[in-house]
């Protein structure tokens, strides 16, 4: 495995989450998206104790480098786990409620910056993409899948207009071993020009990450899961990266924070109460912060406040 880019993590509306977790010393906060832990640090740093997930081991076993793990009890509490499993994984711990939930949605940057991991083309590496670094690969999927299903995961997860072109170009190139197998397909069945502004593999990589990991319904398991682990007055903040996943954040707390159920006809069926308070609008970083951290251009920081009405049933 290449080793991973000298560059330092920078943690995405560092300050803004911290304000919408406002951790206070004592209570119990989830990362649900440890990565190189930037967000638990300042949680940990602020006094809180943290329970920390990753399906990736790398990020788990540089996590328990950490000196807060060995304190006794732990500050640092790490789930070597899916965030969608978030409730189970708790429960293990004894935990049925937290003060705080953080998720940081998407590819990390150690795992972009690692070309051995095959999520970007801009370093020739296996063609991978597994988080977890188990089950099938991008390759796997890519030489296998029929024509259609390839077509279908491009369309629905990268917005690619010219998905069955792509489909088409990527079935007659079989068999794709390398990230750059896949960029240069991709490149040539969309008539790519060196120095345009964006190079269309983009789409189709992010389309093949999201199949591989099931990042969407993972993300739709995970935001179920807050609702039910948070307590009154508990917070959620979740930063996405691309509209697909803003779509289903947005659409969520929408749901949630609206008070359902009654009927003007039938007086005597009470309305469900909100789930969720104080939503507010997308966050989005300053240009002092894009300047200092180009990846941040797409984030979108969406936060809430849990009520005390009863988690609904879908959750």
């Amino acid at each position: 495995m290449a080793p991973a880019s000298a560059a330092p993590h920078i943690p995405v509306l560092l300050d803004e989450v911290v304000a919408a977790l406002a951790p206070q010393p004592g209570e119990v906060i989830v990362d649900a998206t440890f990565g190189a832990g930037g967000y638990s640090r300042a949680l940990l740093d602020a006094g809180a104790t943290v329970h920390a997930f990753d399906r990736d081991p790398d990020a788990i076993a540089a996590g328990r480098e950490w000196p807060e793990t060995a304190e006794n009890p732990p500050r640092l509490v790490l789930h070597p786990r899916r965030f969608s499993e978030m409730v189970n994984a708790l429960a293990d711990s004894g935990l049925a409620r937290v003060d705080g939930i953080v998720m940081d949605i998407g590819v990390s940057s150690m795992q972009l910056d690692q070309a051995g991991r095959g999520f970007a083309f801009s370093a020739e590496g296996p063609l991978d993409m597994r988080m977890s670094q188990s089950g099938p690969t991008a390759a796997d999927f890519l030489n296998t899948a029929e024509e259609g299903a390839i077509a279908d995961v491009l369309y629905t997860y990268g917005e690619e207009r010219q998905s069955r072109r792509v489909a088409r170009a990527i079935v007659a190139a079989r068999p794709l071993e390398t990230t750059g197998d896949l960029a240069r397909v991709v490149r040539k069945a969309l008539g790519y020009r060196p120095g345009a502004p964006k190079d269309p593999a983009t789409r189709s990589f992010q389309a093949v990450r999201i199949h591989v990991n099931a990042e969407l319904s993972e993300l739709e398991d995970a935001l179920n899961a807050a609702e039910v682990l948070l307590g009154e007055g508990g917070r959620l903040a979740v930063v996405s990266f691309h509209s697909l996943e803003d779509r289903i954040v947005k659409r969520f707390l929408r749901d949630a924070s609206a008070v359902t159920g009654g009927s003007r006809h039938l007086p005597a069926a009470e309305a469900a109460p909100a789930v969720f308070t104080r939503v507010s609008k997308g966050v989005r970083p300053t240009e002092a912060e894009t300047a200092r951290n180009p990846r941040a251009r797409s984030a979108t920081l969406r936060h809430a406040v849990r009520t005390a009405a009863p988690a609904r049933e879908a959750a």
